[in-house]
């Protein structure tokens, strides 16, 4: 099955289930689904764990971990999640513009350095010899913000994707493919990345990506009409959400916020520090600003699904993303 094939069978899928989003709201019944990842430590983890969103919310909350953005969407599709917290741009991309009415509510978490491609050390392949790359395999979670940044990677190396062997692997299993060596490179985040740089090297620093456009953030997304029936639950959770985000600004509640954090998210404390030194929390007024869902979100994603459409990894692209971000219910709790 080829690169394309594979993407577009899981965009198909998408677009499929997006008819049953009209359970997502009315069929929740005093409850909802949350999705987030596992080895990707965020203050929420701290509400999550005391109790601070069913206090605030008063509705019980299943928490479902997942190992990728395009899964959350998939159960989103189907009425199975209300709210996908951290979700990567490039797999909300994907689902949105294969036609699934996804909209972002908030920026869940900045990085650069959290997300990135690793090189098996033997290649000893670096940004200067980047070209070397041609004919090799690479492990890439297809249509997530690792895959994004892949392509954008192999874009300004001028190494053309076609004529890489690329394989649809979650993180955790390039990671594995990679300490093995059944790939040359692989791709990911969190802690499969750690484990990714302990069998290679990264081509390019957080910093470097920035410096080229490559910018890296997830959000918490959500269903349309979720969203439009449940507007109030849903700012009561980001309410709380923007709470843990502000514990955690202050130095002071980190230590008492750090090991429950760290064993929700399955994690030894140093790792989690580590991963946290590196993440960026904006506040609600900051959100709401042009730099991000005031403006500079949606033009964003429209340069993501560019990308996708010139790479051949989606067939197209929406004209324009700005119905995709609602920022009704973030503003309600200012």
């Amino acid at each position: 099955m080829t690169f394309k094939s594979k993407l577009m069978g899981a965009v198909a899928a998408t677009a499929m289930l997006a008819g049953a989003n009209a359970a997502t709201a009315a069929g929740h019944g005093g409850e909802i689904t949350v999705a987030y990842f596992l080895e990707w430590p965020m203050p929420f983890q701290f509400a999550k764990e005391t109790g601070m969103y069913e206090e605030a919310m008063d509705t019980k909350i299943n928490w479902v971990s997942f190992d990728t953005g395009t899964a959350m969407s998939a159960a989103m599709a189907s009425g199975d999640v209300q709210i996908s917290v951290s979700q990567g741009v490039p797999p909300f991309v994907v689902a949105a513009s294969a036609g699934q009415d996804i909209q972002i509510v908030d920026v869940a978490v900045s990085y650069s350095e959290n997300d990135n491609c690793v090189v098996n050390a033997a290649l000893e392949i670096d940004k200067e010899s980047a070209g070397e790359l041609a004919g090799k395999k690479v492990a890439v979670p297809l249509g997530t913000a690792a895959h994004y940044g892949f392509l954008s990677q192999m874009n300004h190396f001028g190494v053309d994707v076609a004529s890489l062997d690329v394989v649809d692997m979650a993180p955790a299993e390039g990671a594995a493919a990679l300490a093995q060596g059944a790939v040359d490179m692989a791709c990911g985040w969190g802690g499969a990345l750690r484990r990714m740089k302990e069998s290679g090297n990264i081509l390019l620093t957080g910093a470097e990506k920035e410096a080229l456009g490559i910018l890296v953030f997830d959000a918490t997304t959500a269903p349309a009409n979720f969203i439009a029936e449940e507007g109030e639950l849903l700012s009561k959770f980001l309410a709380v959400t923007a709470e843990a985000n502000a514990m955690w600004a202050d130095e002071a509640n980190q230590a008492k916020m750090l090991p429950v954090i760290a064993k929700d998210a399955g994690m030894d404390e140093d790792a989690t520090a580590e991963t946290l030194a590196g993440f960026t929390f904006p506040t609600v007024e900051e959100q709401l600003s042009e730099a991000w869902l005031g403006g500079t979100a949606a033009s964003f994603m429209k340069g993501v699904a560019d990308v996708f459409v010139d790479s051949g990894s989606i067939d197209g692209a929406l004209d324009s993303y700005d119905g995709t971000v609602n920022t009704a219910p973030l503003a309600a709790i200012q």
